[in-house]
């Protein structure tokens, strides 16, 4: 009886899980079909449901996903469900296919370094993938232009860098010459009005000179003047004596 019970425990967990493997390979049918009509939002919704189901972890469900994200374009949701599978304990060939399509949606990102990185961990896996050694030389090929990119424009960025010091330092040189002409010509009225005040009181002074020795004159004839009268007065005519 006892082995009996067991067995019917046995026989009900076999069914279950025979249950839960058929709905699973149902929903991953499901999204294949939906993947091949390029309904990809969908695709991704069957896909996850076969990885909330999945019993044998041969981890396809979840790669699944993963291809369905990239073909939405949303490559920083593929990057981390690729990495998320990428160091379980999988076959060369499955690891492989990780990484190359890892390396697929960095290099959609943009981020080439670490696209490259992902090829060469997909080769190290499959030496013989063509698609993944072309892929790696044209991510390759992308980063050395970007690199180039990156030096030339950090060569424009200090030359721009020089061009404004060396603007800053002609702006600085004009103002100071502005501000010492500025000086110099401040320095030339003052002398100026110094030069005029000089001579108005130089005129000033002559003018007076002038005026005293107007005044000498006068007073001279004046005196000389009265000379005259006096002797001009003692002078009687008298008549002769004989």
């Amino acid at each position: 009886m006892r082995w009996f019970k067991i067995l019917l425990i046995y026989t009900f967990a076999m069914i279950a899980v025979t249950a839960v493997a058929q709905k699973e390979r149902k929903y991953l049918r499901q999204g294949n079909s939906e993947f091949e009509d390029a309904n990809y939002q969908n695709s991704e919704v069957s896909y996850r449901k076969a990885v909330d189901l999945e019993e044998n972890k041969t981890h396809q469900p979840a790669f699944n996903v993963g291809d369905a994200l990239y073909k939405q374009e949303k490559y920083e949701d593929a990057i981390a469900q690729f990495e998320s599978i990428a160091d379980l304990d999988l076959s060369k060939e499955e690891k492989a296919m990780i990484y190359h399509n890892l390396g697929n949606s960095l290099l959609q990102s943009n981020k080439l370094k670490e696209s490259v990185d992902a090829y060469k961990k997909a080769l190290k896996n499959n030496p013989n993938d063509l698609d993944t050694k072309y892929n790696l030389a044209y991510a390759q090929k992308k980063l050395e232009q970007q690199q180039k990119q990156d030096q030339n424009k950090d060569k424009n960025e200090d030359q721009d860098k020089k061009d404004q010091n060396q603007d800053q330092q002609d702006q600085d040189q004009n103002k100071d010459q502005q501000d010492q002409n500025k000086d110099k010509n401040k320095q030339d009225q003052q002398d100026q009005k110094e030069q005029q005040q000089q001579q108005k009181q130089q005129i000033s002074k002559e003018d007076a000179e002038r005026i005293l020795q107007a005044i000498a004159n006068d007073e001279k004839k004046t005196q000389q003047k009265v000379k005259e009268e006096k002797a001009a007065a003692t002078k009687v005519k008298t008549e002769k004596e004989w």
